[in-house]
């Protein structure tokens, strides 16, 4: 019985010694990360499934695209999220004013505190980063002004964005969808937001012919 306990108690201090220094324990230090994700969702999608036609973004003739889902400091395996940080947090005018590409102020609040703070930047530097990233990638205009619901792979899609964005890797972007139609384009960008390759817990694009709803 002794040695059992002994046994027990040694396998329990292995434990606990390799959880100090697994690397994973990285996750959740604001500033410490490798690279980001900028996911851009379709708006349209997002508008059909779950949004209210009363939402800025979801009003008929608004004709919103693709918005920021968020910017996301990333690992080169998994993500930190929820980081504990001394910087200064949004004020109501930062979130509002960088509405404009996120849809709305509070989903900007959201992606603040669940990635933002991870970046190890103030409230509003993340915000900035935010616009400096979104506008670093042109948008296809054969998708952001589609006549009709089209269905499409999400080669196509990556295409379109590679011929108007050359410095993008093949593999430093991905498409997601959900309920078989286009959820996210997700771009992998350097922490000086130059585009690089996604890491392989990134590249999730959907597989077969999906729903690209047209913006309305």
């Amino acid at each position: 019985m002794t040695s059992s306990l002994t046994g027990m108690r040694f396998a329990l201090s292995l434990l606990l010694a390799l959880a100090a220094a697994w690397p994973a324990s990285a996750q959740g230090v604001a500033g410490r990360f490798d690279y980001y994700v900028l996911s851009l969702s379709w708006s349209p999608s997002w508008c059909r499934s779950e949004g209210d036609p009363g939402d800025d973004q979801c009003r008929p003739g608004r004709k919103k695209a693709f918005v920021v889902h968020g910017l996301w400091p990333q690992n080169m395996r998994g993500f930190p999220s929820d980081c504990p940080t001394h910087l200064p947090g949004p004020e109501r005018r930062d979130t509002r004013e960088i509405s404009d590409i996120m849809g709305s102020s509070g989903l900007a609040w959201y992606q603040w505190r669940k990635h933002g703070r991870c970046s190890g930047l103030s409230a509003r530097a993340y915000f900035d980063t935010t616009r400096r990233a979104f506008d670093s990638i042109a948008m296809p205009e054969v998708l952001e002004e589609l006549p009709r619901d089209v269905t499409l792979a999400a080669r196509v899609i990556e295409d379109a964005f590679i011929e108007l964005n050359p410095a993008l890797h093949r593999d430093g972007i991905t498409v997601t969808c959900r309920d078989r139609a286009l959820q996210e384009v997700r771009i992998c960008l350097t922490r000086d937001l130059e585009p690089r390759r996604c890491e392989p817990d990134v590249r999730r694009d959907c597989s077969g012919n999906f729903l690209v709803p047209a913006p309305r």
